[in-house]
């Protein structure tokens, strides 16, 4: 719902006005803390954001609450309810999102996990992507222990970068076992983090066994001689196949396509109805193509109602806390992205924000609320000046449940 006595009336968006087309854009765990480094201000109070800025002076700033309370502070569940969405209603397990994106057909009996590649050092964390390890270095991994440890129960299947899918048969318990993301637990002591609970000591056997698997390979040889520590396995984030899921097109009335690097989003689209745009040059990280994503999106409004741009680099840069990074995303996504798509067309309405936040302090997410803005036809401003968590706050505009901001959106 939206908390009415928290919305200024003159700021709601009018039902009839001129809007044909909307547009989306995540920017994945943007938001933050206070940095001591940078004067007490968050990254995107110390990121120049021109654009953002402008779209908030003209348009409908406010927080938006996308993580329901005791629910994980993922991008599972915030992009979810970015989406319309309610994450606990409407809930699926991560990896069986993820799977969704890859295209694996999960049976009822079948229980689909992310699988990281890690480092493990010292007892200690040290990487929960393995030094970010190479797509190309991670599929010949993933592959080598597949051709070994593949049977009845486990099937492995290789991914982008350090994230992969294991599926195993069987073993439903494996829902009710504890799990936790190794981005949370970076830099510190893992043991006590291992899966626990119903089922576990299959997967734990499963981590031992790829082990030396991973040490015999000659990926991990050429890794090592350039000074890059050994590899482990992570599993975690277990989902079954989901059924009777609405569409975007029924439950809202309109066409979307969603472009995104990462395969959790992907899944979403896949899960929803949603087209996926295939861009190329967009990836997970910094090296994504921004410019190129703006446009594609561009391009897909042409044909469709609503687009969605999500954009992971903010987010990758908070789990591996670099400030100036996380920066430098934030930055990119206003002047590629944003400044692209604000003022491309008459007929457009725009939400940008975060999914969740990603504090540099922390290195993992936090179930806090995030700011939106919203611009276009319809909108009339509500006073402020800047797109960061304090001016939205300043507002006194709340929408918990953070799946209102797709009501707002498309009222």
């Amino acid at each position: 719902m939206i908390h009415k006595s928290m919305v200024y009336a003159s700021s709601v968006p009018e039902k009839g006005s001129d809007v044909v087309r909307y547009c989306v854009i995540i920017l994945d765990g943007a938001a933050g803390w206070p940095h001591p480094d940078y004067g007490g201000r968050t990254t995107l109070q110390a990121a120049s954001t021109p654009n953002l800025d402008r779209l908030t002076r003209e348009g409908m700033l406010g927080l938006a609450q996308t993580v329901p309370e005791g629910t994980e502070p993922s991008s599972s569940a915030a992009c979810t309810s970015i989406l319309g969405y309610d994450p606990v209603a409407d809930y699926v397990g991560r990896g069986a999102i993820e799977a969704a994106s890859m295209g694996i057909d999960l049976a009822p009996d079948e229980v689909a996990l992310r699988l990281n590649l890690v480092t493990l050092t010292g007892g200690v964390m040290a990487s929960y992507a393995a030094g970010h390890i190479p797509t190309g270095d991670s599929r010949a991994l993933v592959t080598e222990i597949a051709s070994h440890l593949d049977d009845d129960v486990f099937r492995l299947y290789p991914g982008i970068a350090y994230r992969h899918i294991l599926v195993v048969k069987g073993h439903p318990e494996l829902l009710e076992a504890r799990y936790t993301p190794p981005h949370d637990i970076s830099d510190k002591q893992f043991a006590e983090h291992l899966p626990a609970g119903p089922g576990v000591d299959l997967l734990l056997d499963y981590m031992d066994r790829a082990r030396p698997i991973i040490a015999a390979s000659a990926v991990t040889a050429a890794r090592a001689a350039a000074g890059v520590a050994p590899t482990d396995v992570w599993p975690f984030w277990p989902g079954q196949a989901p059924g009777g899921i609405e569409t975007f097109a029924e439950r809202r009335g309109v066409r979307a396509a969603l472009t995104s690097g990462v395969d959790l989003l992907n899944g979403l689209a896949v899960l929803f109805g949603i087209e996926r745009l295939q861009i190329a040059g967009v990836t997970d990280g910094p090296d994504t193509d921004y410019a190129a994503q703006a446009i594609g999106a561009l391009v897909a409004l042409e044909e469709h109602d609503v687009v969605i741009v999500h954009v992971e680099s903010p987010d990758e840069a908070g789990h591996s806390g670099d400030t100036e990074a996380k920066i430098a995303a934030v930055e990119a996504i206003d002047r590629e992205v944003v400044g692209r798509i604000a003022g491309s067309a008459d007929d457009l309405r725009i939400l940008a924000m975060p999914d969740h936040p990603t504090p540099i302090e922390l290195k993992t997410h936090c179930g806090e609320p995030v700011p939106f803005v919203l611009h276009g036809p319809g909108v009339t401003g509500n006073g402020a000046e800047a797109f960061d968590e304090a001016a939205a706050g300043g507002t006194g505009l709340v929408v918990e449940p953070g799946h209102g901001v797709m009501d707002l959106l498309l009222r």
